[in-house]
């Protein structure tokens, strides 16, 4: 692969304070046609409840982890222990090491099932991924908004439409000083699969 991480074509996303650089066409779409139908049919997707603000409720998406072993990861309540990753994670993982020159031993896969299914703001700040982490979001399937804010004004919203076979690589700042969501849209209709690879320390 090719592609210039830092090439003019494609601009930070983040006016300060972070990276955030979006690759639309990582994957062409005969591939990620092909990954996206693997993926919904193997993976052992599942819904968890999680705590918010002291409050148990359920995702409103379907998630799934995979990574080497021992790799475990801890949000919101929930303790994940992961699966082995399968021929298919392990290709796109190599793929995202390449381009985001970086290593990565977990993942973390949402399943979008249409645009009632979100994910609301947060940071991906968890001790065990460390400072400065670099995490990777492929995303398969329909196009959906991704939001960025500041986290302690909460202003300086940026949106992007992610699209199918495209790629997000956030590092620097990003997970200190800004916040990210998935918003539930309305002309959300086919389902959307998000892979975040990520570093367990």
């Amino acid at each position: 692969m090719n592609q210039d991480l830092f090439s003019v074509e494609y601009p930070n996303l983040l006016p300060f304070d972070g990276e955030a650089w979006y690759y639309p066409h990582f994957l062409e779409q005969k591939q990620a046609d092909h990954y996206l139908t693997i993926l919904l049919d193997e993976i052992a997707w599942k819904q968890e409840p999680i705590k918010i603000f002291g409050k148990e409720v359920m995702q409103p998406r379907l998630t799934a982890w995979y990574g080497d072993p021992g790799k475990i990861y801890s949000y919101s309540g929930i303790t994940m222990i992961p699966q082995p990753w399968t021929a298919v994670l392990g290709e796109l993982k190599q793929k995202a090491e390449s381009l985001a020159q970086s290593t990565f031993n977990s993942a973390l896969l949402n399943l979008y099932r249409d645009g009632n299914d979100s994910m609301g703001w947060h940071r991906d700040n968890e001790r065990e991924l460390g400072t400065k982490p670099v995490i990777v979001s492929l995303s398969l399937g329909g196009p959906r908004i991704f939001q960025f804010r500041t986290h302690l004004h909460k202003d300086q919203l940026k949106s992007i439409e992610l699209i199918h076979g495209s790629l997000l690589i956030m590092k620097g700042d990003t997970q200190e000083k800004w916040e990210h969501r998935l918003p539930k849209s309305k002309n959300a209709k086919t389902p959307r699969i998000n892979i975040t690879f990520r570093k367990i320390l």
